[in-house]
């Protein structure tokens, strides 16, 4: 740990570095620990501040990030060992900063700010006389952050000290954007895991996601005898709306769908657009039978009364939509044989509901 390699550092300093070379042995060595190690940002920066604060010999040491849209720079981490304190978390206008002063003119050092940068109100307020800093930037030369050190008293530091602030602020740099590369291709990789289980056009769950929860289920079924809910539900007529309406309309028609069942489903369900104009659900049942089966009838009935009085978005002349459903509760049984038994619960319930239409156009209804 370095805590043990900063007291020999400081042992060192005390008995006046009997050779450089014992010195940079030492830094050379925690530097490589720690970049070797450090899995956040934090684990990086707070060994570098110690490693800062024991070569510049100045009071306090810090990190900070700058948000040029917002005006604001932060201290995200500060290490203080003297009567100057810049506390972590602290936020000051990015215009008025030393850091900002320092990249303007080019100036990484000075030990007379009183002086140099009197009209600044900040370091005014914290009684800052040395101050030193370099900029984190990016791969695209935005300048991110700052590395700073500073004392209340006026005091020179040396070239061994400049190249470590240097230095560590080109480490620091490096991993930051290591960390962002990181986290875009963790977001591309959320985005491509949800794109290949979404259904583009209506946002619900597709035929695999469906798969995936359907054998997650029957499993959990398979131990504590459970039944799992599986229903298949198809649109009545969709060809026909394409056909006179066009896909625009089809796709306004399959997303109010989609936006109807998902209404009357249950939390603990999941919906699908399985493909075309089909969707399907599944969801936990109880481990009894018959409760398990009426559950099942009831989503199907409120699934079948969720198109009832509905039309065709900006087409009025077209009627209520129909949805033939099927619903069966099962367990013991594939992915593949769920699916099967509630499609055929589905068709099922399709040909009755012709069977009524016809007979009520024959009755004149």
């Amino acid at each position: 740990m370095f805590s043990s390699v900063g007291l020999k550092l400081k042992t060192v300093t005390i008995q006046h570095l009997r050779s450089n070379e014992v010195f940079m042995e030492l830094m050379l060595e925690r530097l490589s620990e720690t970049v070797a190690s450090a899995e956040s940002l934090e684990q990086l920066t707070r060994p570098l501040l110690e490693m800062l604060e024991i070569v510049t010999g100045l009071e306090s040491v810090y990190l900070t990030s700058i948000d040029e849209a917002a005006g604001i720079q932060f201290v995200d981490f500060a290490r203080n060992t003297g009567e100057l304190r810049i506390d972590e978390g602290l936020k000051v206008p990015w215009s008025d900063t030393l850091c900002k002063r320092c990249i303007d003119e080019g100036r990484r050092f000075t030990s007379h700010v009183s002086e140099v940068w009197g009209d600044s109100e900040a370091a005014r307020a914290l009684g800052i006389e040395t101050y030193a800093s370099a900029p984190i930037c990016a791969s695209n030369g935005l300048v991110i952050g700052t590395l700073c050190a500073a004392s209340k008293r006026s005091k020179a530091i040396g070239p061994r000290a400049r190249s470590a602030l240097n230095l560590f602020s080109k480490i620091i740099a490096q991993h930051i954007e290591r960390e962002r590369l990181l986290e875009e291709v963790r977001r591309a990789n959320e985005y491509l895991t949800k794109f290949a289980l979404t259904d583009t056009l209506t946002g619900l769950p597709n035929r695999r996601a469906l798969q995936d929860e359907l054998g997650r289920l029957l499993a959990r079924a398979a131990r504590d005898g459970s039944y799992v809910i599986v229903g298949m539900i198809d649109l009545d007529d969709f060809k026909k709306i394409n056909d006179e309406f066009g896909h625009a309309a089809g796709d306004s028609h399959l997303r109010n769908c989609a936006e109807r069942i998902a209404g009357v489903t249950r939390d603990t369900d999941m919906l699908a657009r399985i493909g075309g104009d089909e969707f399907a659900f599944v969801g936990p049942g109880s481990a009894d039978l018959d409760e398990a089966n009426h559950t099942a009838a009831e989503i199907r009935k409120r699934i079948g009364r969720a198109g009832t009085g509905a039309s065709l978005p900006g087409h009025d002349a077209v009627g209520a939509f129909g949805l033939s459903v099927g619903a069966v509760a099962v367990r013991f049984v594939s992915g593949d044989q769920a699916i099967a038994l509630a499609d055929s619960a589905m068709y099922e319930d399709k040909r009755e509901r012709k069977r009524r239409r016809i007979e009520a156009e024959a009755a004149g209804e």
